[in-house]
């Protein structure tokens, strides 16, 4: 059984999900399962798509806006001359053509080589995107299409693993925020086709690769995550820029007291890991000479 301080300060678990159900679904059986009703999870993935999905328990589910952010890899099948309203394989095709029939694998290459460095990506009208606080998809059910601003992200990489046409199969490593959906009908348009995403698996987010984790499908009949399925949390935010501090810097740190900080090493509005003799103590901004508190570990939780 795990102590209470395990238990306040959380975990993060990585879980690997089937296509099929809910990004919501795979928490409530860990909620279940685990046996906690705080439990979130750090990046949705579409019911179509499988994959890793990072939930956090306890106090851990107030960091995952720092979990978010890291860059992502996805296997990802392109199915060319078929456009359809959601950019993937559970709408409804709104165009077709042959056009892909004349590309040859060179034409392909050279194209995807194209998308790789910073690129402006238009979000998908079935997205969770909000607009003034609605969720775009319920929008695009009203049949309510939106002048969306272009999104700047980064494809660090992008090679095809298999090509049957006119099915392209390609692994993508990406920014935070890279509309996969979006990029699939992109190519299409590059290559002058139209096309939408048919199969969509993330590998890894950061450092956590899929392979490290449990099954949701596991979790779901009641098999509790161990050994490397669970992340501590200053393993999973190592990440970070970090600093060890004394007891007393660490004491006003915790009452919300922000302290100086004259090491020059840090940058304005950095956000950094504060621990004191090993054990956490929180995430913190540099604000000037200032280190502020963001996200205090309470005093009964630290580890």
């Amino acid at each position: 059984m795990k102590s209470k301080e395990e238990e306040g300060i959380g975990r993060i678990v990585l879980v690997d999900k089937p296509e099929g159900p809910t990004s919501h679904d795979v928490v409530l059986w860990a909620r279940k399962t685990i046996g906690t009703g705080r439990i979130g999870h750090a990046g949705t993935l579409d019911p179509f798509a499988s994959g890793l999905l990072l939930l956090m328990t306890g106090w851990s589910t107030r960091i995952s806006q720092y979990l978010t952010g890291l860059p992502k890899e996805y296997d990802a099948t392109i199915r060319l001359g078929i456009k359809t309203d959601t950019d993937d394989v559970t709408g409804t095709v709104v165009n077709q053509n042959e056009n892909w029939n004349r590309l040859t694998r060179t034409k392909i290459i050279g194209t995807l080589n194209g998308f790789e460095g910073i690129i402006s990506q238009e979000p998908p009208q079935y997205s969770a995107k909000k607009i003034n606080g609605e969720r775009m998809y319920r929008r695009a059910r009203r049949g309510e299409w939106t002048d969306l601003d272009p999104v700047t992200v980064k494809v660090d990489s992008i090679s095809i693993t298999d090509l049957n046409l006119p099915f392209i199969r390609v692994r993508t490593r990406c920014s935070s925020g890279t509309y996969i959906r979006s990029l699939a009908r992109e190519i299409g348009e590059a290559l002058d086709t139209d096309a939408h995403l048919t199969g969509l698996r993330r590998l890894s987010i950061g450092k956590f690769s899929v392979s490290d984790s449990i099954s949701a499908l596991a979790l779901r009949e009641g098999q509790s995550p161990s050994g490397h399925e669970q992340v501590p949390i200053r393993s999973a935010l190592a990440h970070m820029e970090s600093i060890d501090v004394g007891k007393d810097v660490a004491n006003k740190l915790r009452n919300g007291v922000p302290v100086d900080i004259t090491q020059g090493k840090y940058k304005d509005g950095e956000v950094i890991l504060v621990s004191s003799g090993g054990k956490l103590v929180g995430i913190h901004e540099i604000d000037g000479e200032l280190m502020k508190p963001k996200k205090i570990v309470p005093v009964d939780f630290i580890q």
